[in-house]
């Protein structure tokens, strides 16, 4: 799991300057090594149009070899049968999302140690840690963490494969790995750049040369 982690794209269409098949393209030849579907915010597809883009972009993941994960809509999972899910502490009991997904990968956001231990418990593959920095991509996120939050969970004993997420960019990357994350998961670093390829590699870059 922590491999796959090391460079993380999130992204839906509302995200996207231009077609996300053709985003998430670029940034899987740039490095990408593991992509969620968050289709959320104004303009964000639903019904069959949802359905028919979560099944282009996961053609894309799978033939390059990269997990596609699902933001929070089990359903949406289960129907087009991702590689796995991501739930928000505001979002469906991760323990009731193991159940319905089986051996799935599980993703959890965690703001604290204490909902750290309890995501593991109820059977998280991996935790997301955050907002790092400020971000304008998730209106509705936390207060900003910075990456002490990381290092406190790595001192606490917390050993789960972690990602840090929330205005992350190639120069402030190396200070999230430094502090114990196994990787950086980025929204509008990759989908709002002009070249998502080219960013891609230069956030691989930075993650690789401080994450060593």
């Amino acid at each position: 799991m922590r491999r796959y982690l090391r460079l993380y794209l999130v992204a839906g269409s509302p995200n996207c300057l231009i077609h996300p098949d053709l985003i998430l393209q670029e940034a899987i030849r740039g490095g990408v090594t593991l992509f969620q579907f968050r289709e959320k915010g104004p303009g964000a597809l639903t019904g069959m149009p949802l359905i028919e883009l979560a099944q282009r972009l996961q053609k894309v993941c799978r033939s390059q070899g990269v997990p596609f994960i699902v933001n929070d809509d089990v359903e949406l999972a289960l129907t087009v049968d991702a590689d796995g899910v991501h739930v928000g502490q505001e979002d469906l009991a991760a323990h009731d999302v193991r159940t319905r997904i089986g051996s799935k990968i599980l993703g959890v956001s965690a703001h604290s140690v204490e909902e750290a231990r309890l995501a593991i418990s109820d059977g998280a593959d991996y935790l997301g840690i955050g907002p790092v920095y400020p971000t304008e991509s998730k209106p509705d996120a936390r207060a900003v963490q910075g990456p002490g939050l990381i290092r406190r969970l790595r001192e606490s004993g917390i050993d789960a494969p972690l990602v840090g997420i929330g205005g992350l960019t190639a120069a402030n990357a190396g200070t999230v790995m430094s502090a114990g994350a196994d990787g950086i998961a980025v929204i509008s670093a990759i989908t709002a750049a002009a070249s998502p390829q080219a960013a891609s590699a230069e956030l691989w870059k930075a993650v690789n040369r401080n994450g060593e």
